[in-house]
């Protein structure tokens, strides 16, 4: 359904959601030191009363120790420093974790390359009053890429499409790391049970929402593709994202076939 603002899935019919509590960003990083800086700035600058956390995964090029100085100087700023590098799902799950642990009562997915827009924070947040999860979309009316190549938007429309049809999740841009959580939604989620630690760690968690019957909105957004530094996509985030998709759905539909038996 089409509100206006988005589109919205699952059950919220009748449902009573209670006040957000406070907000934690969290922005993973690995050699991000252009562009750490920043995304803080945009982000306090945008919502100021939100907290950050820079989840550093023990960066070569200095951007843990730019997080400290930045922490330093601003009591709403704090870095995990984690051992190494081992995946976006791993540092998103470190960070919901720390933010659940510390009290916090909205959990905020952000890249540090400046590709998420701060700017329209606001308007997740504000979706997410009456909603479980809420997702920037880029595939929803009104959502949009910039400066992407027509073979990089290609494999992200499609990488969506597939596996909201193999999933059968009803969502249109599934692949998209731009979101912000209920704390709830994320301890009904089942988080210790989620392997998944490249770019399909998202694929993941939406199709845990759906299943779940967490009421999900998608909210436009513009991607605008990263200005400093190298993009962490790769072919073999690629491929392990198609084979966990597809080993989902095949299972997901053997498990229904067992069930009907």
């Amino acid at each position: 359904m089409n509100n206006g603002d988005g589109v919205t899935q699952g059950g919220a019919q009748g449902r009573q959601f209670g006040p957000l509590g406070r907000v934690l960003v969290i922005i993973p990083t690995y050699n991000e030191a252009e562009n750490i800086k920043p995304i803080v700035a945009r982000v306090r600058e945008s919502v100021p009363e939100a907290h950050l956390l820079i989840a550093d995964d023990n960066s070569p090029d200095g951007t843990g120790k730019i997080a400290d100085e930045i922490a330093s100087e601003d009591d709403q700023v704090k870095v995990l420093h984690r051992k190494g590098k081992e995946g976006l799902g791993a540092a998103y799950l470190a960070g919901f974790r720390w933010g659940i642990d510390n009290g916090y009562g909205v959990l905020v997915e952000m890249d540090a390359d400046g590709s998420h827009q701060p700017e329209e924070l606001p308007r997740l947040l504000t979706a997410l009053k009456n909603a479980d999860l809420v997702l920037g979309s880029r595939w929803v009316p009104g959502g949009r890429v910039v400066n992407w190549p027509k073979s990089r938007e290609f494999l992200s429309r499609g990488g969506s499409t597939y596996s909201r049809l193999m999933l059968g999740v009803p969502i249109r841009d599934v692949t998209g790391g731009y979101r912000a959580f209920r704390k709830e939604t994320l301890e009904g989620l089942g988080m210790d049970e989620v392997a998944s630690a490249g770019y399909c760690f998202q694929v993941d968690l939406a199709w845990r929402a759906v299943q779940k019957g967490f009421h999900v909105v998608e909210v436009p957004i513009t991607f605008v593709e990263r200005e400093r530094g190298d993009s962490k996509m790769s072919r073999n985030i690629v491929v392990e994202a198609l084979w966990r998709v597809t080993t989902w759905g095949v299972n997901s539909r053997l498990n229904r076939l067992r069930g009907r038996k």
